[in-house]
């Protein structure tokens, strides 16, 4: 793929009005309250890379409920695609992210913490300092899973199951989104390695050198859970600077409207740098094969 080649969200409406797909190095923001669509779009646009790159992408869960945002169930339904789960290891073993069969996978859920949201206000000090260390061992597991198939192929990535807080500095799971996207998905290819391999790197250098892959080439979507639930309200819904929608290249709005007594879907393109798009509000629904425009 060249990086003005477009990706594919698997929906040509869509893709149509993002003038051709989305961009590749690029962050793509797909937003709305829960319920709305947005895993069955980020599990289009991950199976979309099976046709485009002959790789399907990866989903990263962040959800703290303690369930998953039924990735796995939507995949199969809507694309006949059953999801291979990566299971969190004690160790990774440097073998491993050359082995196909052991590291390639298309789904990972890092963390489990009993049915509640997780924000730093939601836990007294001790409890967070704990957190964090638990958060800097899943570290580790974390690159492995992105590396280990971005060396195989992969070059598109979801991170799902971010909830909303009041301020985005007090939730955790916009700290570990950041660190994901500027430090894994952004990094080039033989410095991530040095950090998922550290002492074991020299002796991995020249596999590394063998398996080079442009992180530019790499597209990232954001599945983000609002507070607002219309679509008017997240239209009319303020950016602030240094919130994540400011650094995005691309934003797309899921919500729900009105017309009369009728209430249903819409989806609008509020944000996409790197050519025009359309300027429409386009209805939707959602059927068993995923996202349908009407």
């Amino acid at each position: 793929m060249t990086k003005s080649s477009r990706q594919s969200t698997g929906i040509a409406r869509l893709d149509q009005a993002l003038g051709g797909g989305l961009i590749p190095g690029t962050l793509t923001v797909v937003m709305g309250a829960t319920g709305i669509g947005k895993t069955q779009l980020g599990v289009s646009y991950c199976h979309a890379g099976t046709t485009q790159e002959g790789e399907s992408g990866i989903i990263f869960d962040l959800t703290t409920r303690g369930d998953s945002q039924n990735q796995l169930e939507y995949a199969e339904r809507m694309c006949s695609w059953t999801m291979r789960q990566r299971q969190l290891i004690d160790r990774i073993d440097p073998a491993i992210v050359w082995d196909r069969d052991a590291i390639r996978s298309d789904y990972l859920h890092v963390f489990h913490r009993g049915g509640r949201r997780v924000t730093i206000g939601d836990m007294e000090p001790e409890q967070w300092q704990e957190f964090k260390a638990d958060l800097m061992r899943r570290l580790d597991q974390t690159i492995a899973f992105f590396y280990g198939n971005f060396v195989h192929g992969v070059r598109r990535a979801v991170i799902d199951g971010v909830e909303p807080t009041e301020k985005a500095a007090d939730s955790f799971q916009f700290h570990l989104f950041d660190y994901i996207y500027h430090q894994i998905l952004r990094k080039d290819h033989d410095w991530l390695a040095r950090d998922l391999f550290r002492v074991h790197f020299r002796s991995q250098q020249e596999v590394v050198d063998r398996n080079p892959y442009d992180c530019q080439d790499v597209g990232a979507m954001l599945l983000y859970t609002s507070h607002e639930v219309m679509l008017d309200d997240l239209i009319a819904r303020p950016i602030q600077s240094g919130d994540v929608l400011s650094n995005a290249n691309t934003i797309i709005m899921l919500g729900r409207t009105r017309d009369g007594n009728k209430i249903g879907r819409s989806m609008y393109v509020a944000k996409h740098r790197g050519s025009a798009c359309d300027d429409l509000i386009l209805p939707y629904q959602i059927t068993e094969r995923g996202i349908e425009f009407e």
